[in-house]
């Protein structure tokens, strides 16, 4: 089967494939859920960071993803194309900051990191107030990333509270 690309993607600029979640974006379904996925094993390896060197790393990259989102949505000409799953890596990954915060690990890592990676689809697909007004009214780059931002520390809290309830 042959990936049909999106008008002005250019498969020579390394934004558009940052921009595209290294090509999970350019799933023919499911691309913000394919992106998703693609950013768990990723996860394991921001785990090795103490919680302070984390979420500075998380900080920067909502930034430089702000920018690649604006960049490549301008390059394509679409405000949020359903290709571009950079906010949808960070957003996974805010969602499993309660992992690092306390430690998990055997078994129950992988139970919590099934869990927010559930939870976070669901707060990205259903957008419940806020995420909703922040989708329709904020645009940009800042637009695109702000509201998986607002879905990760929705699901992030759940998963938290899961955690509390399960004594992990």
């Amino acid at each position: 089967m042959r990936i049909k690309l999106p008008a002005g993607f250019q498969t020579r600029h390394p934004l558009h494939w940052l921009a595209f979640g290294f090509g999970s974006g350019l799933s023919p379904y499911a691309p913000g859920t394919t992106g998703s996925l693609l950013a768990l094993p990723f996860f394991l390896l921001w785990r090795a960071l103490p919680p302070t060197a984390f979420f500075v790393a998380m900080a920067g990259l909502f930034l430089l993803a702000t920018w690649i989102c604006e960049r490549t949505s301008r390059d394509l000409g679409v405000h949020d194309h359903s290709g571009i799953v950079i906010d949808e890596f960070l957003g996974q990954w805010l969602t499993l900051s309660p992992l690092i915060l306390h430690r998990v690990g055997g078994h129950a890592l992988l139970w919590f990191m099934l869990l927010g990676f559930l939870l976070f689809r669901v707060f990205d697909i259903v957008k419940p107030w806020p995420i909703r007004w922040v989708d329709r009214h904020v645009h940009g780059g800042f637009g695109i990333m702000f509201d998986d931002l607002l879905a990760a520390v929705m699901a992030a809290l759940l998963l938290g509270l899961a955690q509390v309830v399960y004594g992990v």
